[in-house]
């Protein structure tokens, strides 16, 4: 998994003081171009960006959610889950600690210039093709039906005969390329401009598919996972600068931006607030993995998806509260956890469903799944 963790970067002097969400900033700079341009925010200005962070952070983590339940029957090698289980949930905070601290090294002995370059090239890649695989369910409705459509595959496989191992069998078609070359266009825009535009495509298109691919295999691992981060979350933000040096050198669509002097100077914009991407996909995989239990309920019920939904937009406003009222940088997570996994628990303590809601383990269902589809295909041989 790429990393997702949240930088905070802190407003100067002069600037009002509209601090992070964790990765969200508002610091009267261009966080994107690199232009110092210091710039007092009007109250409708700063209302306007922070809502829009807040309504594009709902965005990948509702859809992605509603993609992932389709996600985990896929059988398509390009749309199989990653699953994350609890050892993968307990080591994450320390991998994610000792890569922020290595970027952290990085930037203090190499110039910013070059890593940066790396960076952009390989997020460039990257991007390209989350942001194809984001808009191939599009696609598949407004593609013209009378235009053909070839069948592609790209396959690698490892050795030869009996012991012939399959590496990389990815099946493609027409809408697909169609899809990777908006996405290049994308690319090479944010390349060449680093627009803020252009960041946010590329980093709804990462949530987004984080969130889908993403899965966690039960309950006590998303708890592990965002207690984990939780405490890595408040330690970088609070206990040290690392997090705030590398977020302010970063150069990469690791975040949302929104401008606060949109009013003002339309899309030429450069004083940005922003929320980085750790604090949607965290939350957003455990979200998801309610929306599974759900549907695994078989009650045409959406119960604890929408708890922790409205538990997430709870916490989040819970954030821009604390930090308007202490004038201090606040990590997301330290609201986000607590109200993303309480409330479903309280909903499932009134419900009687407690037991039910830690015992759902998808690895289980995977393999009894797989199991029925080996006795289904046994019983057609017969």
């Amino acid at each position: 998994m790429a990393e997702v963790d949240q930088g905070s970067t802190l407003p100067t002097e002069s600037t009002p003081v509209l601090d992070s969400l964790n990765a969200t900033d508002s610091n009267g700079t261009d966080a994107v171009n690199g232009t110092v341009a210091k710039f007092v925010a009007t109250p409708e200005g700063t209302a306007l960006a922070y809502g829009s962070l807040v309504f594009m952070a709902l965005l990948p983590i509702f859809f992605g959610a509603l993609r992932s339940v389709s996600c985990s029957k896929s059988k398509n090698s390009s749309d199989m889950p990653e699953t994350i289980t609890s050892k993968d949930a307990a080591r994450f905070p320390i991998i994610a600690s000792c890569t922020l601290f290595g970027l952290y090294l990085f930037f203090k002995i190499f110039s910013q210039e070059y890593i940066n370059l790396l960076l952009s090239m390989y997020f460039f890649v990257l991007g390209i093709l989350a942001l194809s695989h984001t808009m191939s369910p599009f696609m598949n409705k407004v593609f013209p039906a009378n235009l053909p459509i070839k069948q592609y595959q790209l396959l690698f496989t490892q050795g030869s005969g009996e012991s012939k191992e399959e590496i990389v069998n990815y099946e493609f078609d027409t809408k697909d390329l169609v899809c990777l070359a908006i996405s290049s266009v994308v690319g090479v825009w944010y390349v060449l401009k680093k627009h803020w535009i252009a960041n946010n495509l590329f980093g709804l298109a990462f949530a987004l598919n984080g969130v889908e691919l993403l899965h966690l295999n039960n309950v006590s691992t998303g708890c592990i996972l965002l207690g984990g981060l939780f405490v890595y979350d408040v330690f970088w933000v609070f206990g040290t600068n690392v997090m705030v040096t590398v977020a302010k050198s970063f150069e990469a669509p690791i975040k949302l931006v929104f401008p606060q002097d949109l009013l003002e100077r339309g899309l030429d914009a450069s004083n940005f607030a922003m929320l980085g991407l750790g604090d949607i996909v965290i939350p957003g995989i455990f979200i998801a993995l309610l929306l599974r239990f759900d549907v695994s309920l078989k009650k045409n019920s959406r119960t604890y998806f929408y708890t922790s939904f409205l538990a997430y937009i709870f916490g989040l406003g819970l954030t821009i509260f604390v930090m308007h009222t202490f004038k201090h940088a606040q990590p997301a997570l330290l609201y986000l956890v607590p109200a993303c996994v309480g409330f479903p628990v309280v909903v499932a303590l009134v419900k009687g469903e407690l037991t039910e809601l830690f015992r759902y383990d998808e690895s289980t269902l995977e393999g009894e799944a797989s199991a029925k589809e080996e006795k289904t295909e046994t019983d057609k041989d017969k």
